[in-house]
């Protein structure tokens, strides 16, 4: 690492090229080209250059970037070299599928604790971890040295959960929740809305059939 401060859209852009990364290594690929890094990511070679050239990686001139080392370098900009320990509220369909796909082995984050309201869901088991009861999310929390939370709530009581956690001692939230939700600053907030999403989809879907 350089020191230098990396840019959000360069963030924005590192857990590409991680997964490009370790699908290469899988590959057993020793080097690669920023050509072929780019195409793969989807963005120009200047693009990528300029974005590694953060974490001090410029490659070697005919030989190009290690891919073993540079997947190192990604993974420790990305903060992925301890276990940060993520708690799942809500563990309806949408919960327990993230659930699964975390504790199937998504590097470097594990699964701590499930946490729901439901009498029916509290005591069952997913993704090989028993779902605790909501009214004890706090001892859940500190009890697993919790940082990351995934909500997976009803919207009535997203901020609710999400003031809960933040009390804890949780510092990042992703949120799925069709609702905005505040947090105080230092705590990270990350929102992925489906429907929004799809809306906007529809926006340019409906761009594209209008007469010129």
């Amino acid at each position: 690492m350089t020191g230098r401060a990396i840019p959000p859209s360069t963030v924005s852009r590192l857990p590409i090229y991680l997964r490009i990364l370790e699908g290469l290594a899988e590959q057993r690929v020793a080097t690669s080209s920023s050509g072929q890094l780019a195409q793969l990511a989807g963005v120009g070679p200047a693009q990528l250059r300029r974005d590694l050239s953060f974490l001090g990686s410029h490659g070697v001139r005919g030989v190009g970037y290690g891919v073993e080392h540079l997947r190192s370098q990604v993974a420790a900009a990305l903060g992925l070299g301890v276990d940060l320990a993520v708690v799942i509220v809500g563990i309806g369909n949408l919960g327990q599928a993230l659930a699964n796909y975390v504790a199937r082995g998504s590097s470097g984050f594990r699964v701590a604790a499930l946490v729901d309201a439901d009498p029916g869901v509290v005591g069952t088991r997913v993704a090989g971890l028993r779902v605790a009861d909501v009214v004890d999310l706090e001892r859940v929390v500190r009890t697993e040295r919790v940082t990351l939370a995934v909500l997976a709530t009803p919207a009535d009581v997203a901020q609710d959960v999400c003031d809960r956690l933040v009390a804890a001692g949780v510092s990042g939230i992703l949120t799925f929740v069709p609702r905005v939700l505040h947090v105080p600053a230092g705590v990270d907030l990350r929102s992925v809305d489906l429907g929004t999403e799809l809306q906007i989809l529809a926006f340019h879907e409906q761009r594209k059939s209008a007469p010129p």
